[in-house]
């Protein structure tokens, strides 16, 4: 891949990163699926070929971008745990069960004394 080429792959993993951000902060989840797919669009792109090491301080900028992003959606998903908990919902436990399935705990929550 030349400079170039890798140039324009970063340029859109950080595009991509930087709208996912606003996506998660907007808590607008069009933009967040948009983001999610540019992103892993930009990766491909960029994954083509081995990084030249004049970019390293840029993929590792972008590297901590991603990982602010990671915090931000743990905190947006607790938000929503939370909510749902508390609305009496089904949570997602977030565990694997022998058949390699996420399992899913009823939660009945009583909110109000008949």
């Amino acid at each position: 891949m030349t400079a170039i080429a890798q140039s324009g792959a970063l340029d859109a993993l950080e595009g991509a990163l930087q709208a996912e951000r606003q996506a998660l902060l907007d808590n607008d989840v069009v933009a967040l699926l948009a983001s999610t797919e540019a992103k892993v669009r930009a990766l491909r792109q960029a994954e083509a070929a081995p990084p030249d090491l004049a970019v390293a301080d840029r993929i590792s900028a972008l590297r901590i971008l991603n990982q602010a992003n990671n915090v931000l959606l743990s905190r947006r998903r607790r938000e929503v745990d939370w909510a749902l908990r508390h609305m009496g919902r089904t949570e997602s436990t977030g565990t694997y069960g022998a058949n390699g399935y996420t399992g899913t705990r009823a939660q009945a929550r009583q909110l109000a004394v008949v």
